[in-house]
């Protein structure tokens, strides 16, 4: 039930709701506050998925569009195969699905607890997808992805990834060129 929670708060977030902004900056430095106020130039419609399919919210903006999936954790490892095997097969199925669609898939890791100052979430996406041309193939370079490890199960270590404000400011820019 907690997992509701931080996808409320990413897709409000995202939504440049004025609650979630001033809530997000309150723990935040100038760069970073700034970074997500861009999103009030820029906001999100942002859809939950019901289920458990792999896909916890849906954004759209314009001409891109990012299934996400919400991980949190108090560790900054997140290991897909240590939830007896249930984000592993997530992982699979959206994966499969992105590839069918040709969308960017989205890891939203929020670090909980309060055990970080400021940005509390990083973005990842996954190893191995293909983007040819657009904002897509722009946007899958940028990103780190999910590692494996030698056993081949996914994992996330929160400190490799994207912090969310700055995938923001990238996006502001690739979308208002």
């Amino acid at each position: 039930m907690q997992g509701n929670i931080y996808e409320r708060e990413l897709k409000s977030i995202l939504q440049a709701e004025e609650k979630a902004l001033e809530k997000i900056s309150k723990r935040c430095g100038y760069e970073t506050r700034a970074n997500y106020l861009l999103l009030k130039k820029i906001p999100f419609l942002v859809l939950r998925a019901a289920g458990s399919f792999g896909i916890d919210l849906i954004a759209v903006r314009g001409e891109i569009a990012f299934p996400i999936e919400v991980k949190s954790s108090v560790h900054t490892t997140y290991l897909f195969s240590s939830t007896a095997g249930r984000a592993a097969f997530q992982a699979e199925k959206m994966e499969q699905m992105c590839r069918n669609s040709n969308l960017l898939p989205l890891y939203a890791f929020r670090l909980k607890d309060g055990s970080i100052d400021g940005d509390a979430w990083m973005v990842f996406t996954i190893d191995g997808m293909e983007f040819n041309e657009g904002r897509n193939r722009i946007l899958y370079q940028k990103l780190p992805k999910i590692e494996r490890t030698s056993a081949g199960n996914r994992v996330m270590h929160w400190e490799n990834g994207l912090l969310l404000n700055k995938f923001v400011e990238y996006l502001f820019f690739l979308l208002t060129r």
